[in-house]
Order: C-alpha cells, then structure tokens, then sequence
C-alpha cells in the first residue's frame, strides 16, 4: 500500500511540474489568434475600437446596497480619467423609484453614451440584474460596441460563494435583486447560482480578469468552476465592506497591463487599513490543484475512516446568516490549506500546497475584517495567522447526524452539483 501511494504522489510531482511548464509557454500563442478574430469580427461590423481593454462594472445594486452605488460611480468617474486608451464601462440596477437599468460609458469624470435596455434591444420583463437572460445580453451588447485587445468584468453586489438559491435562505450565490414591487420575501429576492454564472460568462467574449467585489467569492467551489471563463479571479475568501472598493483608484489599476491583479489588491488591501484578506487566482492552474486536492483527501478520508474530518478551530470566513440559533459548530468556508495543513503529514501538505502556490498568484493576509456579526462571538474559535491563512476557503461536508449536523444536511446535498466536488472525489 505504501509503495501505491509513493507512485501516485511521484505521478503527481510530475503532473505538477509539465502543467507548470506548460502555463508558461501555451498561452501567449492562442491568445493572440483569439484577439485577431475578435478584432476581425468586429472590423466587419465597423465597430472597431482601437481601445488597450475594456473592463465593464456591473452593479447588481438593487438591494441594500443601492445607497452605496452613488459613491461608487462618483469615485469610478474620478478614476476614469487616468485609464489612457481603454473603455470603462458601467451596468447599473438600483434601487431607485422608476430608475429601469441602464448601461453607460464613464470617460474623462463623465457617464457618456447611456442606454436603457430598450436601446441594447433587450426586451425582458424580468429586469433583475441576476436574471442569466439579461446578464448574457448586457455583456454581449458593451463587449461587442466596445471591444478591445482584452477584456475585464468586475461584479459589485453581495455574494456568498458557491453557495445554492435554496429557499427560504436568503443569501445564496451572486447578485441578489429583490425585484420592482419590492417585499422583503424570498420570493422576489433573486440570485444567480455560481454553474449559471459560469454559463453565462462562457458565452460572452473571453476575460483576463473577474474582480469580485463581493463576500466569501473567493472559495475553490466556484474558482473551478469559472475557470474556462477568465484567465484571472480576484477578490476575498472573507466578507468585504458594503462600501466596496476605492474606486477612484482601483479604476486605474484595473486597466494596468501585467500588474493589475497585485496593485488591485494592494489598493484595497490599503484602504482597509490591512483588515482584508484577499487574493488572485490564476485559473490556468486550477485543473492540477484540483487533481493534488484529490490526492490529498484520499488520503483525509482514509486517514478518518468515516469521511468526515475533524474542523474544530480552522480558520473559516463565514456562517449561516439565516440560522437564528447561530452555534460556532456551523461554520462555512473553510480556509483549504488551513484544513490540509491539519490533515496531512508535512510531506504530503507541501505537496499539495505546491500546487496552490501555482494557483493563488497573490494574497494578502488579514488577522482580521469588518463583519456584519460579532467578531469576537462568530470568529473566536480560531487563530487568524499569515502562516495558516491560504488565501481561498473549500467547503469540508460534515456529519449531518451530530449535534448541530442539521444545519449541514442541506449545503452537503447542494455541494454535489458542484463541479469542484465531481473533481475532486469527496
């Protein structure tokens, strides 16, 4: 048995290292025949614009968070006039009486050339920014007026990761819209799942980068499964402010050719005064971590029996926001090296910490962030420290027959649809 297992890990060190090898040199090529095409299409069309990027920001905005989207585009108008030759590009739905959603470009501190849904012909009665129907056209209507030798989407709204739009919990996935005629009901809130996501962003022009300015994005579930969508992932494992970026200097930052993901993170990182854990994913590499994470658990589960690891005081970055009888049992997002770094022999945890480093490209480390809980009640039961902190969290199933199990039953079913868990064999 052991000298199974020295085989399998030597196959993996050398799939580690030809997939290494191979980030470095199969890109540059297919991209470039990608950007002629595109190029082409659009020369065709007499749509051409000799523009370097254009990133669109959409705000799916018509929640709670609606007051703070004013702000915002004043401080991405601010930034607009330092992003030389590219687009900036703005997709807003808000909660503002009769306002339907409207598309605009933001140049030199001013929203120019704006339209309506009517105008990007895109006829809808559901007008929810996370309507998958709407989405798709929105994206495909800024990307193909306005195209570029790359390009770059950055999504500001609320989030909870991989999580699935089960009623009646209210906070799954990305984007929650609560609709026109608005009640507070989960019946009109509205989400779009992470699979749909992906969906939708495969069919649109290809992106350098997604900037999640949203909570808890940055979990391994939902990095594998936008990985044919974007070269990079950027964002937090954690909860962000409500306030969101600094935009006024991160617009900036998002056009910078080579270094956008360290300076966006950086930026923000700053303007927390360093309590925001964040990170940037390279998604190339997310089909060996996948494979190194396979390994790894054989070895969990076989090392468990049961299949179910002990999570007792790992570091983790959320909760059930719709349990009322709250208990630090019930914890989600656990940090994914934190948790391998208490499974696995040390061997066996630089192992698959190798292949990790290829994937997480960036991070900065929080000891801790803003919440909309008590800090000291909903994350006391761990030890925040740069050397546990991995950069992104990986849901750990868990007994649904033990004391608080219960609350684990439903996230352990909506897991299973999940590429990630398919992949790596929980």
């Amino acid at each position: 048995m052991a000298t199974k297992k020295c085989l399998v890990k030597t196959m993996l060190m050398s799939i580690l290292t030809v997939g290494t090898m191979m980030s470095f040199t199969a890109c540059s090529s297919e991209d470039d025949l990608l950007m002629t095409a595109k190029n082409s299409e659009a020369m065709n069309t007499n749509q051409f614009v000799a523009a370097e990027r254009t990133v669109l920001v959409y705000l799916a905005g018509k929640n709670n968070l609606s007051k703070s989207l004013q702000t915002n585009l004043e401080q991405m108008k601010a930034g607009s006039r330092r992003i030389g030759n590219n687009t900036l590009l703005v997709f807003v739905r808000r909660d503002i009486q009769g306002e339907k959603p409207w598309l605009a470009r933001i140049s030199n501190g001013e929203l120019k050339d704006s339209v309506s849904l009517d105008d990007m012909g895109i006829a809808t009665s559901n007008m929810q920014a996370c309507n998958p129907e709407l989405m798709e056209q929105v994206m495909k209507y800024a990307y193909s007026h306005y195209p570029a030798s790359d390009y770059g989407l950055v999504l500001g709204g609320h989030s909870t990761g991989w999580l699935i739009d089960q009623e009646p919990l209210d906070t799954r996935a990305f984007g929650v819209d609560n609709g026109d005629g608005y009640t507070y009901s989960t019946r009109n809130r509205k989400w779009i799942n992470v699979p749909t996501l992906a969906l939708v962003l495969e069919r649109v022009p290809h992106l350098k980068f997604i900037f999640a300015d949203c909570c808890n994005f940055m979990c391994l579930e939902t990095m594998y499964e936008l990985r044919h969508a974007t070269d990079y992932i950027i964002g937090s494992p954690a909860e962000i402010p409500a306030e969101g970026a600094p935009y006024e200097q991160i617009i900036p930052a998002l056009f910078e050719k080579s270094t956008f993901c360290s300076s966006i993170i950086d930026i923000y990182h700053r303007s927390q005064n360093g309590e925001l854990p964040l990170s940037a994913v390279k998604t190339s590499a997310i089909d060996q971590l996948a494979s190194a994470t396979r390994y790894a658990l054989d070895i969990v589960q076989t090392k468990t029996g049961s299949g179910y690891a002990d999570t007792k005081g790992l570091i983790h970055y959320g909760y059930s926001a719709s349990s009322i009888d709250f208990h630090q049992e019930y914890n989600l997002f656990y940090d994914a090296g934190d948790f391998f770094r208490s499974q696995l022999s040390e061997s066996d945890y630089q192992l698959w910490k190798h292949a990790l480093d290829e994937a997480v490209v960036e991070k900065r480390f929080a000891k801790q962030w803003r919440t909309c809980m008590t800090w000291r009640y909903t994350y006391s039961d761990f030890e925040m420290t740069e050397e546990r902190y991995h950069g992104v969290s990986m849901y750990i199933p868990q007994d649904a027959n033990t004391e608080y199990g219960r609350y684990y039953a439903q996230n352990n079913e909506d897991i299973k649809q999940l590429k990630w868990y398919q992949s790596v064999g929980w």
